[in-house]
This record gives C-alpha cells, sequence and structure tokens, in this order.
C-alpha cells in the first residue's frame, strides 16, 4: 500500500497519471461489442419492438471485419491515483470508440492517433492520448472464430442475394427514424481499402471480393497505447506513443526496455512550473513542452491553426458565435483526432468565458440518446465514409449549429446575431494566419502525414547522432558513470591537461577523451540551439496558437472593459449571498446595453442572458471573499495593462475596431521558454527488472512488467524538489476545497442556482445500464422545469418591473431589445422541450411539428362532423366594448393565420411566429394545453420518458406560462412589421339621440406607428366595415368624416372600435362630439386619439389582469378629471392647470430620453387625455367668456381669428403702436399659421383648428414666442374675465419658460393631422 501512495504521492505535479493499453483478449475471445448492443437495445425499445427478442439474435448481415467487438483494457499502470481514479469503462470506450476492428494483410493499416477528454463531477477535465495501430492475431481459436463468422456472412447473403441492390448499402434505410439514420451513419467507418473502385458495388453488398479465408489471409486486429494527463500536452504525449510504436515495429530493438520510458514519463517526468519549459526524453528523441506563466493565457496545446485550415475563418467565427450563444453544437467528422481539435480549439477561444453544459467531443455509438438532450451542447459525432449529410436526421435542428468538419462547411440557425464588427475582427485573423502561410478560406491542403510504418526511416534514426548519444546515455549520469568520472578527473587535473597538450602539438591523438568531451560539448549545445524541423514546427503551432488566441482575447476586452462598473454586489458575505442568489440581479444589464455602440446590441443582449456570463460575474463576486478564479484573474490584468496604455478610445458609445496589441509580446514569451529549455527531466534507466520477460519480438507490442510500473520512485529527488511549492498550492487548493465543500449552502448553490445542467456536462460513460439512461432523462425534465421557471419569472420581473416605472414607480430596467432576447430565448425553451424524448421526427421544429399533426386531426375530425373547429371552450367571450362581435380562438385558427404569412418560409419560423402571436393575445398557456389535451396525439409522438408526458411537471410548466398573461406584450405585431392584416372598424353612435342615421357619406382613416390605412369609404348606414393593410403596428389615430351631403347631414358618433383580426388587440377612438356644419364646432372631420383596450371579464383569471393602456401617457394615474369647455362637471383650479401643463410638457421630455425604439407615440402625449393640447385647452379656458351672444358658444380659436384680424387690419392702417416693438416677426408668423389652418380645404372644425395649431406651434418650436403675443393683444379685455390665467403676465412668463424646455427636441406630426396644410 505504501509503495502505492508513493506512487501517487506527488501525482499533482506529474506529467502522466497514466498509461493504458487497450485492445483484443484472447482468454475471452471475440466478444461483440456490448455498447453497440446496448444501442440495438435501446432501438427496439424506441421502435417499439421486444428488446429481449433482438438480443436474442445474431446480426450477420454484416461482414465480420465491419463489425465491432468488444475491447479491454488489457493493463493499466499504476493501479490507481487519488487525485484522478482510473476509469476502466469510460477508458475503454474513448480509447476504442467503436470497439475492435479488424483487418486482412489487402487493407490499409495506417496508425491513427486521438485524444479525449474526461469531465468529472466538479467540472475538471483529464485529458487522453491514444495511438492506435494494427497488430497481427496470433491466436487460432480468434482467427477460426473469424472464419466461421464469414461462413455465416456468407450463407445470409447467399440466401438472400436475389433481392440485394447492387447500388446501395444495406445499412440505409429510407426510415425517418432519426436514431435509425443515425445508426446507418455511424457503422464501422470503411477504411481506404485496395480493394478497386470496380468492386464497390459487390463491397456495399458484402459479397464474398473482401472476405477473409484464415488459410490465405493474414488477420490483424487494433490495438490502443494511450496517455492520460493532467494538462493537454498534445503534442508531446503524440511524439512520445509514436516513437513506443516506432520502437515495436523497428527491426533492431529499443535501446533500452519499453518499461524504462513508460516508467519515466509516469514517474520522473514532472510537470513544467507555470512560466516554463520542459525537455524530457523518448526512445530516440528528446521532447520538448512549455506551459503558459500565471499572467498569461491558459495552456492549450491543440492546433488551432488546424481547426481554421479545417472551417475557413468565417465559419469558425460563426461557430464561436454560437457557442458563445449557448446554442446545440453537433461536430460531424470521420476523423476523432479532428473532432477533438475543433472542440478544444473553440471552447479555449472562449477566455475569460468558460462553455458550462454538455461537453463530449468524442460521443461512443451507445451515447447516441444523448443527442435527444434539451440542453446546450457540444458534442462530436463520428461520420461514416461516403455518409450523405442529407440522411443524417437529429432528433432537434431548431437550435442547432450542424458542423460539417470534412466538407469545410457548417448550417447556422435562424435568428442568429452576427458577432460585433465581424468584418473587422475576420480580417485580424487572417493577417495572423497569412503571416504563418495559412489561407484565411481554409480547405484542405495536405493533410498532416500518418505515422510512418517504414522501417528504413527507423534504421536511419537508429544511426543518427542523437541516437547513439541515448544508447551511450551521456546526458545525466544515469548509466556511464566510469566514462564521466573519467573524464571529470582528467578535466579537473592540470598536470594531464598539460600532458594533453603537449600530445595534440606532436600529433599524437588521446582518442577516448577527446570523443568523450565532444560528447558533452554536443550536450551543452543542443540544449542551446540546434532544433530538429518537428521542434521548429511545434514552436510555430504554438506561436500561432497564442497569437489567434489574444485576437479573440482583445475582443472581449474591449466589448467588457468596464463591466466591473455593472457588477452589484451588495452582499455583506458569502454566506448572505449564497442564500439570497436566485432572487438578485447580480449584473446591471440595461444599463450596461445602453452604454454599448449601437451595432453591437442584437449580439450582447442575447450573450449576457447565458449561463457562461452569469458563472464570469457569479465568480467575479465571488472573488470578494475567495481567491481569484484563474482565467478572470488574467483577464482582469488584461484589462488593467490596456487601461494603463490608455488603449480604450475615451467614448464608451464607439463601435471603432481596435487590433490586438499583445501579439508580438505573447509570442516571444513561448519561443524563449522553447529556446531556451528551463528543466531538464531524469533520462530513461534501466529497472530492476526479471530477466527473460518481455522478451522483444517485431510488430508485437511486448508483455511489459507490471511490477516495475505498479509504483514510483520512494525517494525521488525530483518529486522533493519539484514539488514543494506545488504541494503548498495544492494545499492551499485543498483547505479552500475543504472549506467551501463543508459548506451545505455553497454546495446546493453550485448544483442548483448557478449551473443548471452543469451536472449533465459529461454522460456517465462507466454504467449505461437502461435504469441510468431513464435517471439522466429525468434530470434533464427536472432542468427543463426549473429553467421554465427562471425564465418566466425573469420576463414578468422586468416587464412588470417596466409598468410600475410607467405607472411612476422606480426605475426601469429593460429595453425593447432585452424583451425581444427574452422571448427568443423562451422560444428556444419551448423548443427544445418538444424536442425532449421525440419518437420520430419530422421537420426541423418538433412544436410546428406537433401542430401540424394537431391540425390534421381536429381536421379530420371537422369533416366527419361538420361542426367547427372550436369549441366552446375555444370562444372568448365579446370584448368589454359594444359593437364588436366575439373573435374566435383556437389553436387552429392562429396556425392558419401563420400558414398565410408568405414571409416566413421555415418551420422553425413559424413555431416562432405561432409562440409570439400566442404570448400576445395571453393565449400561449390555454393553447399549449388544448393541444396536449389530446394525450394519443402525445403518446403516439413521445417516448415515456419525454418532458411532455410527465403529467406533473407539463401542469407546472403551463402554470408558469399563464403566469406570463399578467403583463401585455407587442412581440408579434412589433416583429412582423411587413405582414398584411385583416382589421375590422367598427363606428359606435350615441343611441338614445334620434338621429343616429345620417344621410351623408361617412368615411375613416386608421394610423397607427407603421402606416395608416388610407381613406376608407363607409356604405351609407353601415357602421360596420373590415379591410386587410400592411401591419399599421400599435394604432395611434383615427381620422373620421363625412361629406356634409342629404338632409340629415349631421352626425353625433360616441366612439370608434377597430381591431386587428389576427392578434384580437382593440382600440377606442373616444369622439363623444357631433359632426356636422351648424352643430357644435361646425367640424366636418375630427382627429380622434386611441386608447388600447385591455380584455376582461374572460374565464382564464390570468388574461384579465389588468396592465396600464400602452397607448396613454404615463400621466394616466387615475388624478383628478378636468373637464373641457363645455363647462360639465368641476371646473380646474389654477394650480390644477398649471401642474397639468407642468407634466404634460414632462413626459414629452421624457419620451425623448427614451431608446428610439422604445418610444412609443408622441401623438398620445401631445393630443391625447392629459396631453399638450389638452392642458393648454384648459389654460385659455380659464376665465374665457363663452356662450354670451344669443346664447351661442364662442370657442377659443374665434379668439385667435380676431387677433389676427386685429393685427392685420393695425397692419393695413400701419398702428401697431399698442403691440410692443420686438413681437413684429411673431404677429408675421402667428397670422400666417392661423390662415394656412383656416384655408385648407379640411373641415375639422373650430376645436380641431386649435388642437392643430398647438402642434405646430410645438414642432415649429414657436408656442413660447405667441403666447405673450396673445397676452398683450387688446383683444383680450373683451373676451376674458380680469382674473384669467391669460392675463397673468407672471403666470404667462413661467408658462412660456416651461415651454421653452420643449425646444430641444424634433417634435415629428403624424400626416392625419397636417395633411394639406400649406406653410
Amino acid at each position: 500500500m505504501s509503495a502505492t501512495m508513493s506512487g501517487s504521492g506527488s501525482a499533482p505535479c506529474r506529467f502522466a497519471h497514466y498509461f493504458i493499453i487497450c485492445g483484443i483478449d484472447n482468454e475471452t475471445g471475440l466478444e461483440p461489442d456490448a455498447l453497440a448492443a446496448l444501442y440495438q437495445w435501446l432501438e427496439a425499445d424506441r421502435q417499439g419492438k421486444d428488446p429481449e427478442a433482438l438480443a436474442a439474435g445474431e446480426n450477420f448481415d454484416q461482414s465480420p471485419l465491419k463489425r465491432t467487438f468488444k475491447s479491454k483494457v488489457l493493463a493499466h499502470y499504476p493501479e490507481n491515483i487519488e487525485c484522478n481514479p482510473f476509469d476502466q469503462d469510460a477508458v475503454n470506450m474513448l480509447c476504442m470508440p467503436k470497439g475492435l476492428s479488424f483487418r486482412t494483410q489487402r487493407d490499409s493499416r495506417t496508425p491513427q492517433f486521438h485524444s479525449f477528454l474526461i469531465t468529472r463531477e466538479d467540472g475538471s477535465r483529464t485529458y487522453g492520448f491514444v495511438h492506435t495501430f494494427y497488430e497481427e492475431v496470433t491466436s487460432p481459436q480468434i482467427c477460426s472464430a473469424m472464419q466461421t463468422l464469414h461462413q455465416m456472412h456468407q450463407a445470409e447473403h447467399n440466401a438472400s442475394a436475389h433481392n440485394c441492390p447492387s447500388s446501395s448499402s444495406s445499412s440505409s434505410s429510407s426510415s425517418s427514424s432519426s436514431m435509425d439514420s443515425l445508426a446507418s451513419s455511424l457503422d464501422e467507418v470503411e477504411s481506404p481499402s485496395s480493394t478497386s473502385s470496380s468492386q464497390g458495388g459487390r463491397r456495399n453488398c458484402g459479397c464474398s471480393g473482401e472476405g477473409y479465408d484464415s488459410v490465405r489471409d493474414t488477420l490483424y486486429v487494433s490495438k490502443a497505447i494511450c496517455l492520460i494527463t493532467p494538462m493537454p500536452f498534445m503534442h508531446a504525449c503524440k511524439r512520445f506513443l509514436s516513437q513506443i510504436h516506432r520502437a515495436v515495429i523497428s527491426h533492431q530493438p529499443p535501446p533500452l526496455p519499453l518499461e524504462s520510458y513508460i516508467y519515466n514519463i509516469l514517474y520522473e517526468v514532472p510537470l513544467p512550473p507555470p512560466g516554463r519549459s520542459l525537455k524530457f526524453h523518448g526512445v530516440y528523441e528528446p521532447i520538448l513542452c512549455q506551459r503558459p506563466g500565471v499572467g498569461e493565457l491558459p495552456l492549450a496545446d491543440f492546433p488551432l491553426g488546424e481547426a481554421f485550415r479545417l472551417l475557413g475563418v468565417e465559419n469558425l467565427v460563426q461557430l464561436f458565435t454560437c457557442v458563445l450563444l449557448e446554442m446545440q453544437i453537433l461536430l460531424y467528422s470521420q476523423d476523432y483526432q479532428r473532432l477533438m481539435v475543433v472542440a478544444e480549439g473553440i471552447t479555449t477561444l472562449l477566455f475569460p468565458f468558460q462553455w458550462q453544459h454538455v461537453y463530449v467531443p468524442i460521443l461512443p455509438a451507445s451515447l447516441l440518446h444523448f443527442l435527444d438532450a434539451p440542453v446546450p451542447y457540444l458534442m462530436g459525432l463520428q461520420s461514416k465514409e461516403g455518409t450523405d449529410r442529407s440522411k443524417l436526421e437529429l432528433p432537434q435542428e431548431a437550435n442547432l449549429c450542424f458542423v460539417d468538419v470534412d466538407n469545410h462547411c457548417i448550417e447556422l440557425p435562424e435568428d442568429f446575431p452576427q458577432f460585433p464588427n465581424k468584418t473587422e475582427f475576420i480580417q485580424e485573423l487572417s493577417e495572423v494566419l497569412l503571416s504563418y502561410g495559412l489561407s484565411p478560406e481554409g480547405g484542405n491542403t495536405s493533410p498532416e502525414p500518418a505515422v510512418t510504418t517504414q522501417t528504413s526511416m527507423l534504421e536511419k534514426e537508429l544511426k543518427s547522432t542523437s541516437l547513439s548519444e541515448l544508447v551511450d546515455d551521456r546526458r545525466n549520469g544515469n548509466l556511464g558513470g566510469e566514462a564521466l568520472d573519467m573524464l571529470e578527473l582528467l578535466q579537473g587535473n592540470p598536470t594531464l591537461e598539460r600532458l594533453q597538450a603537449l600530445a595534440k602539438r606532436t600529433g599524437v591523438k588521446v582518442a577516448r577523451l577527446e570523443t568523450l568531451a565532444a560528447g558533452q560539448k554536443a550536450v551543452r549545445d543542443e540544449s542551446v540551439g540546434g532544433r530538429s524541423p518537428v521542434e521548429e514546427e511545434e514552436l510555430r503551432n504554438a506561436k500561432l496558437n497564442v497569437q489567434l488566441r489574444e485576437v479573440f482575447a482583445a475582443r472581449f476586452a474591449t466589448m467588457f472593459a468596464d463591466y466591473e462598473s455593472f457588477v452589484i454586489q451588495n452582499s455583506p458575505d458569502l454566506e448572505s449571498w449564497l442564500t439570497n442568489r436566485e432572487q438578485m440581479h447580480n449584473f446591471d444589464k440595461a444599463s450596461f446595453l445602453s452604454d454599448q455602440p449601437e451595432p453591437y446590441l442584437p449580439f450582447l443582449s442575447h450573450f449576457i442572458e447565458t449561463q457562461m456570463f452569469a458563472t464570469f460575474i457569479d465568480n467575479k463576486i465571488m472573488s470578494q471573499w475567495e481567491e481569484k478564479e484563474p482565467l478572470l484573474r488574467v483577464f482582469d490584468g488584461r484589462i488593467e495593462k490596456a487601461r494603463l496604455y490608455n488603449v480604450r478610445a475615451p467614448s464608451l458609445r464607439s463601435s471603432v475596431y481596435q487590433k490586438c496589441t499583445f501579439l508580438k509580446e505573447s509570442a516571444q514569451a513561448i519561443e524563449q521558454r522553447l529556446r531556451k529549455i528551463d528543466h531538464m527531466a531524469i533520462h530513461p534507466h534501466l529497472l530492476d527488472m526479471k530477466i527473460g520477460q518481455g522478451k522483444y519480438q517485431q510488430g508485437f507490442f511486448p508483455k511489459l512488467q507490471a511490477d516495475v510500473l505498479a509504483s514510483g520512485p520512494t525517494n525521488n529527488k525530483w518529486s522533493n524538489r519539484t514539488c514543494s511549492t506545488q504541494r503548498r498550492v495544492d494545499r492551499h487548493r485543498q483547505q479552500n476545497e475543504h472549506l467551501v465543500l463543508d459548506n451545505d449552502l455553497k454546495e446546493k448553490y453550485m448544483q442548483e442556482a448557478r449551473n443548471l445542467g452543469k451536472n449533465l456536462r459529461q454522460p456517465k460513460l462507466s454504467d449505461l445500464s437502461p435504469a441510468v439512461i431513464a435517471q439522466t432523462n429525468w434530470k434533464f425534465v427536472e432542468g427543463l422545469l426549473k429553467e421554465c421557471k427562471m425564465k418566466t419569472k425573469r420576463m414578468l420581473v422586468e416587464k412588470m418591473g417596466r409598468e410600475a416605472v410607467e405607472l411612476g414607480h422606480g426605475e426601469a430596467n429593460i429595453t425593447g431589445l432585452e424583451e425581444n432576447t427574452l422571448i427568443a430565448s423562451l422560444c428556444d425553451l419551448l423548443e427544445r422541450i418538444w424536442s425532449h424524448g421525440l419518437q420520430v421526427k419530422q421537420g426541423k421544429s418538433a412544436l410546428w411539428s406537433h401542430l401540424l399533426h394537431y391540425q390534421a386531426r381536429e381536421e379530420k375530425n371537422e369533416m366527419l362532423s361538420e361542426s367547427p373547429v372550436s369549441n366552446a371552450q375555444e370562444r372568448r367571450k365579446p370584448e368589454s366594448s359594444v359593437g364588436l362581435p366575439a373573435l374566435r380562438v383556437s389553436v387552429i385558427q392562429d396556425m392558419r393565420h401563420i400558414q398565410n404569412m408568405g414571409e416566413i418560409k421555415t418551420d422553425v419560423g413559424r413555431a416562432r411566429a405561432w409562440i409570439r402571436l400566442s404570448l400576445e393575445k395571453k393565449l400561449l398557456s390555454q393553447h399549449l394545453k388544448q393541444l396536449l389535451s389530446n394525450q394519443a396525439l402525445t403518446k403516439k409522438l413521445y417516448k415515456r420518458y419525454a418532458f411532455l408526458r410527465c403529467e406533473e411537471e407539463k401542469e407546472q410548466f403551463l402554470f408558469h406560462l399563464l403566469s406570463l398573461n399578467a403583463v401585455d406584450y407587442f412581440c408579434f405585431t412589433s416583429v412582423f412589421t411587413t405582414i398584411m392584416i385583416p382589421y375590422r372598424a367598427v363606428i359606435i353612435p350615441i343611441k338614445k339621440l334620434s338621429n343616429t342615421m345620417t344621410t351623408s357619406n361617412p368615411w375613416l382613416c386608421v394610423s397607427g406607428e407603421l402606416g395608416d390605412s388610407g381613406i376608407l369609404q363607409i356604405t351609407k348606414n353601415v357602421l360596420e366595415m373590415t379591410f386587410d393593410r400592411q401591419n399599421l403596428g400599435k394604432l395611434t389615430t383615427v381620422q373620421l368624416g363625412h361629406d356634409n351631403s342629404g338632409l340629415l347631414a349631421k352626425w353625433l358618433v360616441d366612439c370608434v372600435m377597430v381591431r386587428n383580426e389576427i392578434t384580437g388587440h382593440t382600440y377606442k377612438f373616444p369622439c363623444g362630439r357631433w359632426l356636422g356644419k351648424g352643430v357644435d364646432d361646425g367640424s366636418l372631420e375630427r382627429v380622434l386619439i386611441g386608447e388600447f383596450v385591455v380584455p376582461c371579464n374572460d374565464e382564464d383569471g390570468g388574461r384579465g389582469a389588468k396592465t396600464p393602456p400602452l397607448q396613454r401617457s404615463p400621466s394616466q394615474i387615475r388624478r383628478i378629471s378636468i373637464t373641457s369647455l363645455t363647462g360639465r362637471g368641476n371646473k380646474p383650479t389654477t394650480v390644477q392647470i398649471q401642474e397639468s401643463i407642468g407634466e404634460a410638457v414632462n413626459n414629452i421630455i421624457k419620451h425623448f430620453h427614451k431608446p428610439e425604439k422604445e418610444r412609443g407615440s408622441l401623438t398620445v402625449l401631445l393630443c391625447g387625455e392629459g396631453g399638450l393640447v389638452w392642458a393648454l385647452e384648459q389654460f385659455f379656458h380659464h376665465g374665457f367668456r363663452s356662450a354670451r351672444i344669443f346664447q351661442k358658444n364662442v370657442f377659443v380659436w374665434d379668439f385667435y381669428e380676431r387677433i389676427v384680424a386685429f393685427m392685420e387690419n393695425a397692419d393695413q392702417i400701419g398702428d401697431l403702436q399698442e403691440i410692443p416693438e420686438p413681437l413684429g416677426p411673431n404677429c408675421e408668423s402667428f397670422c400666417r399659421y392661423v390662415n394656412a389652418i383656416n384655408n385648407m380645404p379640411r373641415n375639422i372644425g373650430k376645436d380641431g383648428k386649435f388642437q392643430l395649431l398647438v402642434c405646430l406651434g410645438a414642432r415649429d418650436r414657436l408656442l413660447p414666442q405667441w403666447l405673450p403675443l396673445l397676452a398683450e393683444c387688446p383683444v383680450i379685455t373683451r373676451m376674458y374675465e380680469e382674473n384669467a390665467l391669460l392675463r397673468d403676465k407672471l403666470t404667462v412668463s413661467s408658462l412660456v419658460g416651461v415651454l421653452e424646455t420643449l425646444s430641444d427636441f424634433p417634435i415629428t406630426l403624424e400626416t392625419s393631422f397636417t395633411k394639406s396644410v400649406e406653410l
């Protein structure tokens, strides 16, 4: 036990933790791959067949050379390490993901290299590096078993030969099942065989062209050697393993037994300390590796240049954006190492962020059900040679980024925001690639050379000087001690040195001594200069890697240079922060976004909602109480440095691209480390081994002596020396971890609050029983429900927060952009829920597919019963408004609306539009409940474990969605701005009066934020009409008028109601006035201001929840009603009038301080209830002498006309003495505006003219100049009482000051107001 412990005691500092051999176990012989059997069991279960019956049968359809057989871990050294326990199942599965494969002498047997990683439960990673080669099968039992299997396969084949199509592979099927097509595409990769292409047809049929005959053929089987390391030193491990393999196939035995080299790398080679480089020795050549310093980007040894070559810069940046936005990423390639290079490359570039979800760069065939995972993932899938992408159907594609690595192309999800400054960013990356001779377009340049098998090359290597030095082993004094002692003695002895000099002069050679000295000099020289081409290539790769990463890191340092200012830190200690973590906002998103350049917003608004960003901010907050997380420390250092050099432009909102300034510096740091080696590991040496064991036999990997490899040295000088600091650091870290883990809160927080889905980052590879798979799916269900709860809560809190602001409470913290992001994220969640546990996949959107099935069934039932689709439950009660017929509400009806929208071309787009429409109509929960009420359909479409078949969770999910009915969304109207929408308008007269019928011809014009309907003629005495127009947006005004023809040309209208027939949104336009000459103010046309009608008294409790009408100004807190001129009700006091003007002006100013997309309707703030026109009307009516002459009302407009008449008259007779001089130009502008309004062809009545004058005066900044003019004019004495506000100079001057504040803002008016006014 002590020996084992000594072996593992310094494990954290060791370069490698395990050396592993996987292959065929001659004792147990050929076993079908158990994982492949499990996969078939899952498939049978999914298709409803009996899995047990399937398991009983044997599969002879495939040639035995194509089938996979069970591989085993034949040996691993050491037995176990405490800090990294050995997981035999996982390692076996990832070393040989496809199990054992067989070849004959006709097939290509090129060795392959690939890497893998295992993510432990705490999120830490271990890396594996695998060298796979083929070894001749010597066991006669296995050869004869193979022969028997081949004969059975041939018999099976001959029996079905008559229906074997020669053109297509038997494995490809036309099944629509996603997993079937996956299975067919994931059959064993066919190696490039020497069989000519003309035999392709026969081969596909499994005909005898490539059979196995034990007499004629030599059988080979795959074997893998693997290193498990704590850090990803890919190049070093690759070189070490390839040298071990070269030693096995070489004609001459290696200088030392293989155990010496394996023992050396396991126990005597340390990890290089941070910021240092290390040289250790393989079988034939030295191997270098280096580790970045504390302030540098963390270690990443996978060749990024290769990832860029495989995908091209443009595609890689798009993939990078998808990863940042936490979409589902599926990499697809024949080559395991390519999958690993792209996956590791892309996650490396995320610095300072980290991928927080499922991460499986190589997905073994037995884990295909993980593609069903309804969470973000990054997975790699091996493709079969020649498989067409179109045949690969995946469980869910709505939010999927599919990366076909071998064909250099990617398929992106819809609604995909671009990375900020993408063009300049790609340009900078291209410059870095070009400086290293790589094409930015990527593509297939010369592939990486395979590991050579030519022994002639090895002979040359054996004769090289570096090898002879290794054989003599002069470097560390491990073997050649006697010779070194002699050299030291001679060099240190002055007498002998004089003798040597004398001998040289006389021409006598002291050969042995000179050779020794030259050897020592060569060793010293090589450690300074003289690098091999392989080492030069590695240096070039390392420099390219770090420079590409620096460009990415610099983008984040620019985008998040000020992130710290927006971090909300309001907890006194860690415990209280952890306790309240879920309820707290930890980042001021709205303020952060408002500080960003406009082009960055689409991307940033999505990115700051991701788990990786939340974790980054959590780490920042926790760094107050704990040691800073390493990536965060480096990133904060970068930002500090940038501030020091003042790289950042002074303007925060600048989107000017800033290039990376660290490129040269970072490459130099790596070059210095690799040019000047800091540490040299102990050289491999002879071990105390039993003689005669592990005898060298060319081409066969020897059986290693387990006892010498089981544990390391007990008194290793290096481990005592190198590990002391490392141990201190580890002890400190472990103490911290114990402190942390003792804290139940932290544990709970880690599991639940912080990282939804993080416990699923790596599927458990060791136990894959159906029970474990069910458990995994249960975790998914719980995760989805939790995510739904969080998302709906966030949407509610943000939206209600905003509406509370409009009611005067607190500050707004949501922008339209953020709202759109939250809704898009809800759409993604619904797609993932509907994709979970699908039986058969049809189309890219699982939700739309389900809706189509539902529609087909309902329409079929409708035809059978010949009754309307919508049942009693689906009818909404009539709106609270009179006059509008009830709107029929049904899932099918809303689907038809979406299907009629020609602008949407894809199923994913249709599903999202349907979700937005249902959310806007406050019917999302009700619709989905209706959809899921058809249980027979749900059972047909979904497996037993699917989320939608978990009754309790489904109910909770619908309840969370129901809570969204408490707020108003315009997420459909505001997004689909170009679609045609049917509108219904109803004119409601005041019924109690007899003359509701008019003989004139009425007309209507409806205006909204996006346009107007144009003039619509209404049929006489028909007060309702429908019309189709391109989306008008939120409705703002209605122009209503008639042509004054016939005997009864007077019309008393109560209001106009207009409804959007798709969204059901209804607007009321109050009137309450006459239209007709000689009645009221003589108006034939009125401009009415709209207000949004909130539906109420519905069965749906949630839908009736009332929110403030969005169409009205925020001042509409139920204040005292200030009535209009007719004197009905209480007259307002002077204080109330002044307050209402101040508030109206204040609301207009607030309007302009909102972001442009958030502002809503300015018309409402000018002309609506409580608007500027309304407030000024109260001001002008105060003390106004109306209703005097023959009881006929006098209007404010009459006062204006008299002032104009007085001024024009005085001007003609040259008598303007009564008007002060400076008011001259103002007189002219006032007269011009009043005359222009009077001369226009429209008959809008005197109150309409007053409204128009106020609006034009506000637009052209003339109101403050006109007011003193009106107050000074002599006409005022005849028309206003002594106590009128207009006659109080102090009040007038303060009002002028208030109105002048509007001069800073660009007021624009709707065309419904300004039509026909010529100024």
